[in-house]
């Protein structure tokens, strides 16, 4: 009995990473097919729409990033369970489940109001498993080490940044914000919680509302170069 169940999740990890493949093959021909799209401010082609999902898959193709997955869910997949959505998307657990918000320092100094300082930005965007509670007290008192006790604690006040101003900053709507292809470079925190995951591969907002992206955490590091911080309970 156990040699069967081990035969069963042994084939369900071939599909699965048959089925990574596959997603990688079609995003590839989705960027030779952008690639050749006339880009002549002449062409009458030059205002083609493309999809989110070929616009992400060729900005992490060109980072070096090849270990990703695509998926649309339904349009009710918020109210579902996170046993469900673990289900649809095919991840390892509820806690490979993972979201991207967009946080403002609201007591950032008034010549602070921009992401050009990493070390002390405006706006970060923090990724978190949604099984866990964020504390943005954890993530104040990093950047206060961050920049050495050199600015008061109480310039460190995160908050979750206005729905506007979020869809401003990475042009991607509610629940469906990532990291890849933002319109703002901002600087990323990721959950420590989310490197230690076990297998090391998670899920996050892909871009539209119904569009999820599967990365290895190890690629989504060398990509994001996120700080990596203990901001969850």
């Amino acid at each position: 009995m156990v040699a069967f169940k081990h035969t069963i999740e042994a084939k369900m990890d071939e599909l699965a990473d048959l089925e990574r493949l596959q997603t990688q093959i079609l995003h590839r021909i989705a960027k030779l097919e952008l690639s050749i799209l006339p880009s002549s401010n002449n062409s009458p082609n030059k205002d083609l729409p493309t999809t989110t999902e070929a616009r992400l898959s060729a900005v992490l193709i060109d980072a070096g990033v090849k270990d990703f997955s695509f998926k649309r869910v339904p349009s009710d997949y918020y109210d579902w369970s996170f046993e469900a959505r673990r289900d649809v998307l095919g991840a390892a657990s509820i806690h490979h489940l993972c979201k991207s918000i967009v946080l403002v320092n609201t007591q950032a100094p008034s010549n602070i109001t921009d992401c050009s300082d990493r070390q002390n930005s405006k706006y970060y965007v923090v990724v978190v498993q949604y099984t866990a509670r964020f504390s943005a007290e954890n993530v104040k008192n990093f950047l206060y080490s961050l920049n050495n006790g050199k600015i008061p604690k109480k310039r460190f006040n995160l908050r979750l940044a206005p729905e506007d101003i979020s869809h401003k900053l990475t042009g991607f709507e509610h629940n469906g914000v990532t990291c890849v292809g933002m319109k703002t470079d901002i600087p990323v925190i990721l959950d420590e919680a989310i490197v230690k995951l076990n297998p090391d591969f998670f899920w996050l907002g892909g871009g539209d509302i119904d569009l999820k992206l599967g990365i290895r955490t190890s690629e989504f590091i060398n990509f994001a170069k996120p700080f990596i911080v203990n901001c969850s309970s």
